[in-house]
């Protein structure tokens, strides 16, 4: 995929540096990783590096003084070498950013430098059993007291909660002038008295675990508090867009990945002495495929630079048409690769059959469909709400 008229020099120098160091590592790198139910510590720290990881983080605290329009691109490249790093979706991404545009300065000195070089990682907790991740029925709440906050609550399908150094805490606060509750973010250390996680038994097969938070009495200082107490959801959504464009970054890298098994397959398989990729019902879906991703990756741009910009609202709306087409044309891509090896598509050998499960992660996570379609109705259209 050329990148030549709408990327600049230095980020096809950036796209093709991450490409070199996710092909030495691969697919087969990620298999294992998983099935030795580990870590990929070692392409975390060799990205970390050489600077991939903290692409987007400010440069006086360790990071590379981009965007997450870099960011997106590693993981992009990485994903499509078969060996996304899920965990950057969290870690720099939505937390990194977070602290870097709210935190306090001993918060930024203290997270920034660890989340630049990979050193630290953190882990972000906003989906509920009953609300997903509509903040405004999140029923984890922050009572202040002398000494600072005290939460309660549960979340849900939080990655990477057994590696993270923290996680950083969707809670509610009250509004001491009207009595209602407004979102708030904590940072709450991994052994933080009272903060319990259970692993969800995941049919997902990747390195990065999921978990049940259970958050019983835990005491934080008044630090803990990220930002300003008024301005909880325009720092949630700060974290938010970011989210969407790294998971139409993973979603675009899979699907390249698929896509590119699928094509090498049709070009070599031969039957009745012809290559399968000769046949239009194998050539045009596989066309169509790519067209949906390269589609998906514009709009994926056009997010990250409106976020990097500044325009948040311009970003919000971005970064959801991204994320939702970034995951339609991943599961297309999955399902039609490996429609195309037939019966080699479901086997070890070939490693797209897991890609079944993985793809429709980004159709469900963040937010699914169903909900971008609502907020695309709602906010771009002008379209009365049903709910």
């Amino acid at each position: 995929m050329s990148n030549a008229v709408i990327e600049t020099e230095e980020h096809q120098a950036l796209r093709a540096a991450v490409a070199a160091l996710g092909k030495r590592y691969g697919r087969d790198y990620f298999t294992r990783i998983v099935h030795d139910d580990a870590h990929p510590d070692a392409l975390w720290a060799e990205a970390a590096k050489l600077g991939y990881l903290g692409v987007n983080l400010p440069e006086e605290y360790g990071g590379g003084g981009g965007g997450i329009t870099e960011l997106a691109i590693v993981l992009e490249e990485l994903g499509a070498a078969g060996c996304p790093l899920l965990m950057m979706v969290v870690s720099p991404a939505i937390c990194g950013t977070v602290i870097a545009r709210f935190g306090t300065e001993a918060q930024k000195a203290t997270w920034l430098p660890g989340l630049a070089d990979g050193s630290r990682t953190m882990a972000f907790g906003i989906t509920e059993p009953d609300a997903g991740s509509n903040s405004h029925r999140i029923t984890t709440t922050a009572r202040r007291t002398e000494e600072g906050w005290v939460l309660n609550g549960r979340k849900v399908f939080i990655s990477g909660v057994d590696i993270a150094d923290a996680t950083l805490i969707v809670g509610r606060t009250e509004d001491s002038r009207t009595g209602r509750l407004k979102p708030c973010l904590f940072i709450v250390e991994r052994d933080a008295p009272g903060f319990q996680r259970h692993r969800i038994d995941m049919e997902l097969q990747a390195p990065e675990k999921q978990f049940e938070l259970v958050i019983d009495e835990v005491k934080l200082p008044a630090d803990a508090l990220v930002g300003d107490e008024d301005a909880g959801l325009l720092q949630l959504f700060a974290g938010l867009n970011p989210e969407r464009i790294m998971t139409a970054a993973f979603a675009i890298g899979m699907g390249r990945y698929a896509l590119g098994r699928a094509v090498g397959y049709a070009k070599e398989r031969t039957v009745w002495k012809t290559p399968v990729g000769a046949h239009q019902a194998i050539a045009h879906p596989l066309a169509q495929a790519h067209i949906e991703l390269e589609l998906a990756r514009l709009m994926m741009r056009k997010a990250a630079v409106l976020y990097d910009a500044g325009d948040d609202m311009g970003a919000g709306e971005a970064a959801n048409m991204a994320k939702y087409a970034a995951a339609e044309a991943c599961v297309k891509t999955v399902d039609q690769a490996v429609h195309t090896l037939g019966g080699n598509g479901l086997t070890r050998e070939y490693g797209l059959a897991s890609l079944i499960v993985a793809s429709r992660v980004a159709r469900i996570a963040p937010v699914s469909r169903e909900m971008i379609l609502n907020f695309v109705s709602h906010q771009s259209l002008g379209l009365p709400k049903s709910y």
